[in-house]
């Protein structure tokens, strides 16, 4: 699947339109003379954040744009300009440098739309000149990937399952010659993926479930290698916990970390990032049949650790125990997990900002800045030591659902993985929700993707000098 996505960064037009960025009761000297400030006052334009005003020209036609900043320009707000501008290019006007070319990047990420299932022709879009010296292709190959998973995330699960993210996985691999398995249905148990197949194997055989690994530059030994492992439930209805209604209607996005996974581990390829990489994604369906696992049974594992089963609903950690199991075989030196695993996660931190777990704090920190500086925000969270005996058993080696007492379910799961977590090197984890409840100009309500350029830019950074 190739997002449906145009490039609305350009670097140069003969004639663009200015939008004028204003603070909070700033002059608007040089934004168009006195006729523009009898305009704005007309218009009650303050420069309050998120004020857009279009300004006419003596013929009546569109000659440029007032956009309010507040007290400080904060460059994500030019997510917004990508759809409340006329179409047309225009430029920014009072930003320059790297709040320039944030704003560049906001506005290409703003400009998402999901039209698939719609049959109206798409209208002209907005178009922005890039500040000069922005990498354009670069800034290009983020929004891309940042789409890619958006738009897996929002088609719905009939038209995206384990095969359909196989496809795309193939795509990928494809595109930068690198190589990919596929193993599926009963031969998961040949391979000894004892969870994966349990988790998926109610599903129709259309759907069977299936471990899909990516690896490039495998053969480029004297380089790190990182690995990216996601979370792939096409469609979680609980299994014989089933889900009430509200709950099911947006599990969708369940495979939210393999989009994520495969979106970044791509853009790592395109980059040409000085790394060994591999992805793997465990795809399946949690779905309800005779054969679906049951509250009670007791699964293996790939690390040969059994799992009693609690909750068929906590079936996110089962598929990532045997990902992150098999990721750990190639004796990674950085792995990085991503799932909509946890709704505790939403309860600790809300829908825009996702847990990050790590034992590293080196990693940690660097993640935390990544974010910071890119605009996607994480937010560390505590593997507390003291949370462990909630995932103890009685008949088994680790249960996967907490028991009660510990309450903080996002910090239990968390608990969980790191038990199959690879041995070398650092790992994190970051429980995403891969999707925004809250529409507004620049973020439509639908798949979001989130951590994915934090990871990246902490991934250029550790590994761009290690040529």
């Amino acid at each position: 699947m190739s997002a449906r996505y145009p490039d609305l960064l350009v670097a140069e037009a003969a004639a663009s339109l200015p939008v004028h960025v204003v603070l909070k009761d700033g002059a608007l000297d040089g934004t168009g003379g006195a006729a523009t400030v009898a305009w704005a006052r007309a218009h009650e334009f303050t420069g309050k954040a998120g004020q857009l005003l279009v300004l006419p020209g003596p013929d009546g036609s569109v000659a440029g744009a007032l956009f309010g900043a507040g007290e400080a320009f904060d460059p994500g707000t030019a997510r917004a300009l990508a759809v409340r501008l006329p179409a047309g290019v225009w430029r920014l006007e009072g930003v320059a440098g790297a709040d320039a070319e944030s704003a560049a990047l906001a506005f290409a990420l703003g400009g998402y739309r999901f039209d698939r299932y719609r049959a109206r022709p798409d209208a002209g879009r907005p178009l922005l000149v890039a500040p000069k010296g922005m990498d354009i292709p670069a800034a290009l190959r983020i929004v891309a990937a940042c789409a890619l998973a958006r738009e897996m995330v929002d088609t719905p699960a009939a038209d995206m399952g384990p095969l359909q993210i196989e496809t795309i996985a193939r795509e990928i691999a494809g595109e930068s010659g690198a190589t990919i398995v596929v193993t599926e249905g009963e031969a998961l148990l040949e391979a000894n993926y004892p969870a994966i197949h349990a988790v998926g194997r109610a599903a129709s055989p259309a759907r069977q479930p299936r471990l899909i690994e990516i690896g490039w530059n495998l053969d480029k030994t004297d380089r790190p290698l990182v690995a990216l492992v996601g979370k792939g439930v096409v469609f979680d209805s609980g299994g014989l916990n089933i889900k009430g209604g509200a709950g099911m209607r947006n599990m969708k996005k369940d495979m939210g970390g393999a989009a994520h996974a495969l979106a970044l581990g791509r853009l790592v390829m395109q980059s040409n990032l000085p790394v060994r990489l591999v992805v793997l994604v465990a795809a399946v369906e949690n779905a309800i049949s005779a054969d679906a696992f049951r509250p009670g049974d007791i699964l293996n594992s790939r690390k040969g650790l059994t799992i009693e089963i609690g909750n068929t609903d906590a079936e996110g950690r089962l598929v990532l125990a045997d990902a992150l199991c098999r990721a750990g075989e190639h004796a990674p030196d950085l792995t990085l997990d991503f799932a909509t695993l946890t709704g505790a996660a939403r309860i600790a931190l809300g829908p825009d900002l996702p847990p990050l777990y790590t034992d590293d704090d080196a990693l940690a920190a660097a993640l935390l800045e990544a974010g910071r500086a890119v605009g996607d925000p994480l937010w560390r969270m505590p593997l507390w030591s003291g949370y462990r005996a909630a995932i103890d058993s009685d008949l088994a080696d680790v249960r996967n659902d907490s028991a009660a007492w510990a309450q903080a379910g996002s910090v239990t799961a968390a608990l969980f993985l790191q038990k199959f977590a690879p041995e070398t090197g650092v790992w994190a984890h970051m429980d995403i929700f891969a999707w925004n409840p809250r529409a507004r100009p620049g973020w439509p309500e639908g798949g979001a993707a989130q951590a994915m350029r934090a990871c990246h830019a902490m991934l250029v950074r550790r590994f761009s000098t290690a040529r």
